[in-house]
């Protein structure tokens, strides 16, 4: 089946995926718009998967603060100050300070708990969490999302939260 031209347009403005990979997946998925874009985050999962190996270097260092009582300081990384100086990455910093701050994660991924810590990673692992505006993902399948669009690596690399009269590690 051929996608129309509407249809491509709309997967791509949902999606941010390429012209191509919204015509593949359209013709894939037989015009299906639903299909297409869960086989579009399947394919970017398996594109993030292959860039996960080089060097993100650069990136951003991000503050958000919430009524002035609690605030976040998140380091998320990519490949080129190119890329973190796009709207897309600037959005993805920008919502996972506001995840540090509203979820107060303990570690950036379920590999940082020590060895016997028994708590559910889905709770203290940042990129386990569900994403606080749409429960139905991860951080970490928004960090995929945004490989996907960028075509670059992107790793959370550390942050700090904040609680007004709270001392650190409390």
């Amino acid at each position: 089946m051929v996608a129309s031209m509407d249809s491509i347009k709309q997967l791509r403005e949902e999606t941010g995926a390429g012209i191509m990979d919204c015509k593949r997946a359209l013709e894939d998925a037989a015009g299906d718009i639903e299909h297409a874009r869960g086989l579009l985050r399947e394919r970017g999962i398996a594109r993030a998967e292959g860039r996960s190996g080089r060097v993100a270097s650069q990136g951003l260092v991000h503050s958000y603060v919430h009524s002035g009582r609690v605030g976040a300081l998140v380091e998320v990384n990519c490949e080129t100050d190119f890329v973190a100086r796009t709207d897309d990455f600037k959005a993805l910093v920008h919502e996972i300070a506001m995840q540090v701050a509203s979820m107060s994660p303990a570690v950036v991924a379920r590999e940082d708990l020590e060895p016997g810590d028994d708590r559910d990673p889905k709770e203290v692992a940042l990129l386990e969490q569900a994403y606080i505006r749409d429960n139905h993902k991860t951080i970490r399948d928004l960090v995929q999302e945004t490989i996907a669009k960028t075509s670059e690596n992107i790793r959370v690399n550390r942050f700090v939260r904040f609680e007004l009269g709270q001392k650190p590690g409390d």
